[in-house]
């Protein structure tokens, strides 16, 4: 049994939580997982988890051996990099998460031209909207759009990411077109679920943020699910551009208060900071960046 495997077995049921996720993960048997952790506190003479049915925690001897582990791999993932350089082909297995509308709307492209440039490369992709723990679930990378929270986690800006407020021309009919941000106080809101607040942010003339109330008329957790209630009538919406940009071309929705503007925010590839970024990884990540640009179609004012 290579020693090697071993270790990144120890460290995967570290970071997943347990030998249950961690076999999951690897795409082996509980038991193969659970005969490496063996072999490896036996190579080592010493317990380096302490095992329940649910959890596994490490010992005082597991911490170090997991800080170190990590040391190893890191090494090994860079001088496998280094070496190959010189192969054109990139190979292995890459996961990452991405948002789902974005993901559906702007990265099947991308990724379907890295694809064909790296046959030999597995791509394992997670759509979803929900936060993903990168350590916890085993993924290489995330795509994060917006602020970023304080992490452990390193990040790369890719692109910027804009937002504008916008809502139907019959709801706008119905209830009154806003002239200015106090208006919104008077109007209903579609809030994403993960917003701060049933407020919005916007930026005044003299370049000020400032926050307005409003009422959550609907609150979902999906960004085109809030497009069309916003197309059918239902309130204003603070759309990502990237979701709302072709609706407003073809009239289906109208900006609000258009002379103020939403705070530009940025999208970013995130990755766990203590791993050697791989030569995957990279190659991916410098793919990104610049298949979207500094001024993607998207983010056009309209």
């Amino acid at each position: 049994m290579s020693q090697l495997k071993e270790l990144q077995v120890f460290v995967r049921v570290v970071e997943s939580g347990g030998i249950g996720k961690a076999a999951e993960q690897l795409g082996i048997a509980k038991s193969a997982v659970s005969q490496r952790l063996v072999q490896l506190e036996k190579r080592l003479g010493t317990r380096l988890l302490n095992r329940t049915t649910r959890r596994s925690n490490l010992t005082e001897a597991g911490q170090r051996c997991y800080q170190q582990s990590l040391q190893i791999l890191d090494a090994v993932s860079e001088l496998h990099t280094v070496v190959g350089e010189q192969e054109h082909e990139i190979q292995g297995t890459l996961r990452i998460a991405v948002p789902v509308v974005f993901g559906r709307r702007h990265l099947v492209k991308i990724i379907d031209e890295f694809a064909r440039l790296h046959p030999g490369l597995m791509l394992d992709i997670d759509l979803s909207d929900r936060f993903v723990n990168l350590i916890e679930s085993g993924r290489d990378m995330a795509i994060r759009i917006g602020a970023l929270p304080d992490s452990s986690l390193k990040a790369r800006r890719l692109a910027p990411a804009s937002a504008v407020l916008v809502a139907s021309s019959a709801y706008l009919a119905e209830k009154g077109i806003p002239e200015t941000p106090e208006d919104l106080k008077h109007h209903a809101l579609l809030q994403y679920e993960t917003s701060r607040g049933s407020a919005v942010r916007l930026k005044n003339r003299q370049g000020e943020v400032v926050t307005y109330s409003m009422k959550p008329r609907l609150i979902a957790n999906n960004g085109d699910f809030l497009n069309e209630m916003a197309i059918s009538g239902q309130g204003i919406v603070m759309s990502p551009t990237f979701i709302c940009w072709q609706d407003i071309q073809q009239e289906r929705l109208v900006r609000v208060l258009p002379d103020y503007e939403v705070p530009v925010g940025n999208i970013y590839a995130v990755y766990p900071q203590n791993r050697f970024v791989s030569r995957p990884l990279r190659a991916f990540i410098d793919y990104l960046a610049e298949a979207m640009g500094e001024n993607p179609y998207t983010n056009s004012t309209f």
